[in-house]
């Protein structure tokens, strides 16, 4: 696998690894990817910040669709790129994971070091008081205020983070529950399109890359600047950038060395070796 000679040359100078992970690590896992391998956006318009804050319709549309979508996260399992990653931060070679991905998947797969840039899907947090409840509940309290809800199942159509393919007129009667705590309003614990993404959260990953020797990339095209940010501070910083993923990035014309290939027989490879060494060091 010539693709693992060259991602073993470059560790073995720069052994130290943040890494980045998007929406296509977790494909094979059955959670859709937003584009496509030229990184065009394969959906509709996703929904913004500011309109889910403002427009009770859009809050509708939003808990009803997530009613169907949320199972199929829920009950996703880790694939192998995400256990190889789990093995190679117990095997030392990496420092800090960052996913824009909200389904919690690294943490499920065994990595303890996750950095959940965009949020996580399985809990939801007040608007007013901060509160924050399981995603589950949520999920029986919509279907107790909604039981037409499960009849709206059949024919809808898996979209990326738990969204689904539904006609806005089935979210019209919707009755989203309220906050237990103080009556606000609820908003899943991620960062939509449009949203800033925490101050602090960006401040860990960027001093991580600062401390790291390398920021490895895998399965994101970077379209989204939240995550190409550290692309361009890693190049800046005069570190090798690697990248990992069959289609087009935004991060090419920057990258150390761009493997186009599919990430779970790499990584999975590239753990066998380094956790081997990991457990059998050389002797001096």
């Amino acid at each position: 696998m010539p693709e693992l000679q060259q991602l073993l040359a470059v560790l073995q100078e720069q052994p130290r690894l943040v890494v980045l992970t998007g929406a296509g690590i977790s494909a094979s896992s059955g959670i859709p990817t937003y584009r496509d391998a030229d990184g065009q956006w394969l959906y509709s318009t996703p929904i913004q910040h500011r309109d889910f804050l403002q427009d009770p319709a859009i809050r509708q549309r939003y808990w009803t669709r997530s009613w169907l979508g949320w199972p199929g996260v829920r009950d996703a399992n880790p694939n192998m790129a995400h256990r190889a990653l789990a093995r190679l931060e117990h095997a030392g070679a990496i420092e800090l994971l960052v996913t824009q991905n909200v389904d919690r998947l690294h943490q499920r797969a065994g990595s303890d070091a996750v950095v959940d840039l965009h949020g996580r899907l399985d809990r939801v947090r007040c608007l007013t008081c901060g509160v924050y409840s399981p995603r589950d509940g949520m999920q029986h309290r919509l279907l107790q205020a909604n039981p037409h809800l499960s009849s709206l199942a059949a024919g809808a159509g898996s979209r990326p983070d738990g969204d689904m393919s539904l006609p806005d007129s089935q979210a019209r009667h919707t009755v989203v529950p309220q906050c237990l705590v103080c009556g606000g309003g609820l908003i899943p614990d991620v960062v939509f399109f449009g949203g800033t993404v925490p101050r602090e959260r960006v401040a860990r990953v960027t001093s991580a890359i600062a401390a790291a020797d390398a920021l490895l990339v895998v399965g994101s095209s970077l379209q989204v600047y939240s995550g190409f940010r550290f692309c361009r501070a890693a190049h800046a910083a005069g570190k090798p950038l690697i990248v990992i993923n069959p289609g087009i990035t935004r991060a090419d014309t920057i990258a150390s060395l761009k493997l186009a290939t599919p990430c779970e027989p790499l990584l999975d490879e590239l753990a066998n070796i380094l956790g081997d060494r990991a457990s059998h060091p050389a002797h001096t």
